[in-house]
């Protein structure tokens, strides 16, 4: 497409002589521009991408895929339905569960609301989200009627350790002669988690399922069975199969999908909103490059009339122009998908580089919900973003080019 003529003359219109510094130096900027952009628009859609997908591992991982529930309020005679979700293809696991909401009191007077999940000793091993992330105790002690697991930012707020002990009081009262008495139990702190997210880690405990069935009140019963499914993405047909082998009993099943819908379908939002904004930066370069090729143009109208005068074509003098704004636009992008890329790959490093020099933490988890910048590369939103960047400035140059094949050689002597 570009004979050796016309390379020849791009570059050597590329590299600025004496008294043509400043077309020079707006090339310059322009790569400049489309590389920031490009970069830019890499690391937030691979930032805004991990955080969806690490937000939805610990979702998930922590509450299952799939949440089976009872008409009523409570779910009885659980053990032989679980055993018959097990059996559904696609099914990993199935857990029941009891969830409450408490006042959790410590004996040095402190009190917060929390929610206390009921779940057995076996299950809570599987939960991989929790047992993976133990950082004090174990689960070993995780049984019988004194026993409960709280989250590591719980823990350090009111200052317990494993061996403390806490005060349950839960908001369903009994009936007594006396009236309404909330029931209230302590227990002895076993193991301490860390999920990795402030929301798990601040606010949620674990009790023995028996444990559980005592204080809220639920003997033989569960408040539901979380299934986990091997694929996330395709849940609706499980959904469809648990009620087929529940046979004539009444049950209420909820994926992930429907419960966390709003949450998720606002991070995308998010996530096209941020990708329009910044796509602004690299459109902004690419005016960049249409101005810089102007002037050269304007600058350069002499040399086309010779040019044209020996015998060069306007396809000649039009693909001249478009190699010397492709070299911007094509450099700029190789230079910002690098250095995107490089930045993606060593983001912990760079936080921690920001922290120990700013003295500050960047990226709050009481704010965030995670506990680091999580960052996911995506070959396909790289090609996508690299290739944006290329038709833009490709496009920048087509007007400035074809005024360049324009030229009349004659009114442009004419004038010199």
């Amino acid at each position: 497409m570009f004979g050796p003529f016309e390379r020849a003359v791009a570059f050597r219109y590329l590299r600025a002589r004496k008294g043509e510094r400043f077309v020079s130096v707006i090339a310059i900027f322009s790569l400049i521009g489309i590389s920031l952009g490009v970069a830019t628009l890499i690391i937030v859609m691979s930032v805004m991408s991990g955080f969806r997908a690490d937000l939805l591992s610990r979702i998930l991982g922590f509450n299952g895929h799939l949440g089976v529930y009872g008409a009523g309020n409570s779910l009885v005679d659980y053990g032989p339905l679980a055993g018959k979700i097990r059996s559904v293809p696609g099914v990993v696991a199935a857990i029941p569960v009891i969830d409450g909401t408490v006042l959790l009191s410590t004996s040095t007077g402190n009190s917060t609301g929390a929610e206390v999940r009921g779940i057995a000793q076996s299950d809570l091993r599987d939960l991989h989200a929790v047992s993976d992330h133990i950082v004090a105790g174990s689960i070993d002690q995780f049984t019988g009627k004194d026993a409960i697991a709280v989250g590591a930012s719980l823990a350090d707020r009111f200052g317990l350790q494993v061996g403390s002990r806490i005060t349950l009081i839960s908001p369903n009262g009994v009936a007594t002669a006396f009236g309404s008495i909330p029931p209230m139990k302590s227990y002895k702190i076993v193991a301490i988690f860390r999920v990795g997210m402030s929301e798990y880690d601040s606010n949620y405990a674990f009790l023995p399922m028996q444990a559980a069935q005592i204080f809220f009140q639920m003997p033989s019963a569960a408040t539901q069975i979380e299934v986990m499914a091997a694929d996330p993405d395709h849940v609706a047909a499980i959904n469809q199969d648990i009620r087929n082998v529940a046979n004539d009993r009444e049950l209420r099943v909820v994926d992930w999908q429907q419960s966390n819908n709003s949450f998720f379908t606002a991070v995308k939002v998010e996530e096209n909103t941020m990708f329009l904004i910044l796509t602004l930066i690299i459109l902004v370069a690419a005016f960049n490059v249409i101005s810089s090729l102007i002037m050269m143009v304007k600058d350069k109208t002499g040399d086309i009339a010779v040019l044209r005068t020996i015998g060069a074509s306007r396809g000649s003098i039009l693909r001249i122009f478009l190699m010397c704004g492709a070299s911007v636009g094509v450099t700029g992008t190789g230079l910002g998908v690098v250095l995107g890329v490089l930045f993606c790959l060593n983001i912990q490093k760079i936080q921690g580089w920001v922290e120990a020099i700013t003295g500050t933490n960047v990226f709050n988890p009481e704010v965030y919900y995670l506990a680091h910048v999580p960052a996911r590369l995506d070959a396909g939103e790289v090609i996508q973003v690299a290739a944006m960047a290329l038709i833009l400035s490709l496009l920048a140059t087509l007007y400035p080019s074809w005024r360049a094949a324009q030229t009349d050689p004659v009114e442009a002597l004419r004038h010199e």
